[in-house]
Formats: C-alpha cells, structure tokens, sequence
C-alpha cells in the first residue's frame, strides 16, 4: 500500500533506536513464517516496518540542527547502543521551538540553539510541504506546551499523531475532540516499552489478581542515565509521568493499594540502559505472606522503539480508513496512559481485530 510518511518531533534516543532498527530490519528482512526477533507484527495490516520512511525532523540541539538526520541520530547527547549504519536520507533536521521542551538543568546538555541567531520553522507547514502522512512526538518529559504545539501543527497540516511522551492529549476530552473534528487519527499517551518496567509490573498484577492473591503494596523503581533520566531529575517535570506510570498498573487492581512508581535516580555511567526494580507485596491461600521482588535490565530507547512501530502503523491505517480521533485499540495496547485503559490481554485482541477491520478504531 505504498510508504508511509513520517516526521518527527525530537531526534533523541528514542528516535535514533526507531531509524536504525527499520534500517536492521531492511537489511535483515522479516522470516517468511513471520517469526522475527524483534518484531510484534512483522506485517501490520498491508504494511512492513520497511515501508516506514522518514521525510521531517525538528529539534533544538544546535549540533543536530542543518545536519541529515542519518548523522543526527548520531550526535550527542544521544547515547544509544549501535544497531546498524544509516545511509543518508536526504532529510535535514530542523529547527523547532523551544518552548517548555528545555529544562534549565538541560540546556548545556542539550547544546541548545541561541534564539538571536537561529529562528524556528512553520512546524505545520514543513510537514506539509514533506507530505508527511504522520507526526511522531518525542519530546523530553515535562513538555507539556511543547507536546501541545506540535499536536497542534499536526492538526493544521492534517497529519496523524503518535504522543509517545506522557502529557495527555488522546486520552484528553478536549484534544480528541480536536482529533475527531479534523478527521485524523491519534495514539497515545505515554509509549509502553516491549519488554520493559510498565508491561511487566502489569503482568505480574494480572497474575496476581487472576490466581486470587490480595495485592497490598508495590513500587517500581526506574534508574538509567541518558538524557531523559538526568531531564527527570527536577520533580516538578515528573507530574503526569508519574500519573501515567502508576494508572497504568493501579488500573488493573480492583482496590487501593499503596503504591509508588516513577524516576528514582540519574546514574551517568548507565548511559541508555535502564535498571528496574519492581515489588510486590500481597497475600495468597489463608492469608499466607507472598513477596515478589524482581530486577530489569533493558537498553530503554530499542525498547520503546519495537512499540512505536505498530503504533505508527495502526495511525495509517486509520488514516487509510478515514478514522478520525483516538484509536482506542492501539491506544490501550501499547500507550501507558490511553483513553480507555483495560487489561493487556483485551487490548491485544483489541488490536488484531482492528487490524482485520472488525473493530473500528
């Protein structure tokens, strides 16, 4: 069904981890028994993870900015593990505005452009211009203007939106409406990881819950040291992701619990690897004691990356579809804090449904 278009707000980590694992899997395409590493759906619908194509970047990193975005993906601060070459894409990173998507503490780091001397594009009308069929927002935690601009300039230019980062615009009455009313679809908010701290602390509460243990207490712990975590250092940048993080497993308990969840600490030397601790407490048979205790080691940015690619997927097809708004299906799969939240499995038939078109959005 041809390519599909995309552009992006933010070329971190994150972004590096998506362009180098399509670049990997062009390489090494997926086995014809559709059994591949990696790979949650090889074929999602009519599209291949090849059939992805990248025609837009903005950013705020001087050193970024007027390079290709094959080589931006590898200038610092990003720090991602290496996956595979990237030849040139003929596509020039951008300036974008700043905004609130620069916390004080991260304006060296983030080597950010000086205002007098560099002006920010039209967002909406680059991405006209690029003909892009969908916007990919990869903003720092805390952007909450910044996520709101660019959800904005995708609404103008008529594009999809993918909000990978937890400021809640699909699962926002106002902002859906907005979605629905310029007839195009939107995904989020706040991106799962494949395997990482949300889905597997979510995994072991169903457990709980489904063999009839009493979950009393749990916490999640999160240490890595990318720029992501150094941004999180500052609290005040941490509300909704906090929000995000804990609804996404407290959800799932029938009862309050006492539970905490979020950032915990910037190690530099972990550089993209994220260390996870999880906790549980409970009680099973006649009340007896129960205590899980797990620890996750994952290079963070790859893991959101296997996620982001169905979602980006799901968007065109909604947008082939002529479906406008939130899609609730990949929404409560693969988004920590989606417009409606139910269990993994649900969500999961969700999304093959919506795949095969029995399920609208």
């Amino acid at each position: 069904m041809g390519k599909i278009k995309v552009a992006l707000a933010g070329v971190g980590n994150c972004a590096s981890a998506l362009i180098q694992g399509i670049e990997y899997y062009r390489k090494n395409p997926p086995a014809e028994n559709g059994l591949t590493t990696g790979l949650m759906h090889p074929k999602f619908g009519n599209y291949a993870v090849e059939d992805i194509t990248f025609v837009a970047a903005f950013e705020v990193n001087r050193k970024k900015i007027g390079r290709d975005l094959s080589k931006a993906v590898f200038t610092e601060p990003n720090c991602v593990v290496k996956i595979s070459d990237v030849p040139d894409m003929d596509v020039t990173v951008k300036p974008g505005p700043v905004l609130d998507g620069v916390a004080p503490h991260m304006r060296k780091v983030f080597n950010v452009y000086d205002k007098k001397r560099t002006k920010p594009v039209d967002v909406a009308e680059e991405l006209r211009d690029s003909k892009a069929d969908i916007l990919v927002n990869y903003l720092p935690v805390g952007s909450s203007k910044g996520a709101r601009f660019y959800a904005q300039s995708a609404l103008d230019a008529g594009c999809g939106f993918v909000n990978c980062i937890p400021e809640f615009i699909a699962s926002e009455k106002e902002w859906a409406s907005k979605f629905e009313e310029r007839k195009v679809p939107i995904a989020g908010d706040d991106i799962k990881s494949q395997v990482g701290a949300t889905i597997i602390h979510r995994a072991l509460v169903d457990l709980f819950i489904k063999r009839g243990a009493r979950v009393d207490e749990s916490y999640q712990l999160n240490l890595g040291g990318d720029t992501d975590f150094l941004n999180m250092t500052v609290e005040e940048r941490l509300h909704s992701k906090r929000i995000s993080k804990t609804s996404a497993v407290s959800s799932l308990i029938p009862y309050d619990v006492p539970t905490r969840i979020g950032p915990s600490d910037y190690v530099p030397s972990l550089r993209n690897k994220k260390i996870c601790y999880i906790y549980l407490k409970g009680r099973k048979w006649a009340n007896v004691p129960l205590q899980v205790d797990l620890k996750l080691a994952v290079e963070d940015a790859p893991d959101s990356a296997g996620v982001v690619v169905d979602a980006i997927r799901a968007v065109k097809i909604g947008l082939d579809r002529g479906i406008a708004g939130p899609l609730t299906s990949i929404s409560s799969y693969s988004f920590k804090h989606p417009p409606v939240t139910v269990p993994d499995s649900v969500a999961s038939q969700w999304v093959e449904d919506y795949i095969k078109g029995t399920r609208e959005r």
